[in-house]
């Protein structure tokens, strides 16, 4: 006889029948009146990140907890590892470690013994939960930290030793929303490093960001979201071919005619900002058509005192998808929820 969670979790396939760590189909979620998630549908491809990428308010947030089976959502579907997050909670939830836009650390405890409680939680042995606890600190660098209250961790240290306390189960997937919040830059890079050794390992990994540069680094695959809608999706080089060409900018000196250089260009994308002294030109050319530019002014006698080539970013993809930047303040998830009650 075949057993029928073996037979819910075999066979599970996504989009273009891949074999998806996560499959999320038609995804709706509503506090009241106010509408969150308007049917999100995507999919994640085990052993690869997949980002989340939106502003506040975009419902980011909300989907993590759906999918983590902290919140239930109002319909769609969900499989996570195979499992339905309805019906088959509590191996959804085996399958999954979760690190939280703040570090969920008793700051009270050290790093070792906060890593040996969640070993405990999991029902590890006494052996057991000590050996991962020792993996996890060496992994992490925070070897020598560990005899030491949390409370006297570095901002960096404890979203490192709150990313290992996701792991003590080694859980095939990760959830990590805006896990680099409030990180100084060398902070940051360091948790990108430890991104990518995860996944290098087979975890699959599902990343919240605002941060356009962390989407770039680190996304096989990238959703866009805004306003509760996906409203594009693809690899990062795909997203920035949406709009299309390269940004050729000139500031030519002071001592120099704009609009004889504007002219000179007779390019029908060229937009001049006079307070500048700044032509910019939307080109497919690249370093060709730099130098032909550049050749044109020159002839002119035209002093060129600045001159940049700047390919398209994730930046440029949001802002042009949306009409506003990730940074845009909105009304976050948590005030939506609250402001529902």
């Amino acid at each position: 006889m075949v057993d029928k969670k073996t037979t819910d979790r075999q066979g599970q396939k996504g989009r273009n029948g891949r074999d998806d760590a996560i499959v999320v189909e038609g995804l709706h979620k509503s506090y009241k009146d106010q509408k969150v998630l308007k049917g999100i549908d995507f999919t994640v491809r085990r052993g690869t990140v997949l980002a989340l990428l939106g502003p506040n308010g975009a419902g980011k947030t909300t989907t993590v907890r759906i999918l983590s089976t902290l919140l239930r959502p109002d319909s769609g579907r969900v499989v996570i590892n195979g499992y339905d997050i309805v019906r088959q909670d509590s191996e959804a939830r085996a399958s999954i470690g979760l690190t939280g836009q703040y570090a969920a650390v008793d700051e009270y405890l050290t790093g070792q013994e906060n890593l040996y409680m969640i070993g405990r939680l999991y029902r590890m042995s006494r052996e057991d939960a000590r050996r991962r606890t020792d993996e996890l600190l060496e992994q992490f660098d925070l070897v020598e930290a560990s005899t030491r209250a949390v409370k006297t961790y570095s901002g960096g240290m404890r979203r490192r030793l709150d990313l290992a306390m996701s792991l003590i189960a080694s859980p095939p997937i990760i959830f990590l929303d805006e896990p680099t919040t409030g990180l100084d830059p060398r902070s940051r890079i360091t948790m990108w490093d430890m991104i990518k050794q995860l996944v290098r390992k087979g975890t699959t990994v599902l990343l919240t960001t605002q941060y356009m540069e962390e989407a770039d680094q680190l996304a096989d695959e990238i959703i866009v979201i805004d306003n509760g809608e996906v409203i594009a999706e693809g690899t990062a080089d795909q997203l920035k071919a949406k709009i299309g060409s390269d940004h050729l900018e000139i500031i030519v000196s002071s001592k120099s005619s704009l609009q004889d250089a504007a002219k000179a260009i007779d390019n029908e994308n060229l937009v001049i900002e006079s307070e500048r002294r700044l032509l910019s030109i939307a080109t497919k050319g690249g370093v060709k058509e730099l130098k032909d530019v550049l050749n044109r002014l020159g002839a002119l006698g035209i002093e060129v005192e600045s001159v940049e080539l700047r390919r398209p970013t994730l930046d440029d993809v949001f802002l042009s998808l949306t009409g506003h930047s990730t940074g845009q303040e909105e009304k976050s998830d948590d005030k939506k929820q609250k402001g529902a009650k």
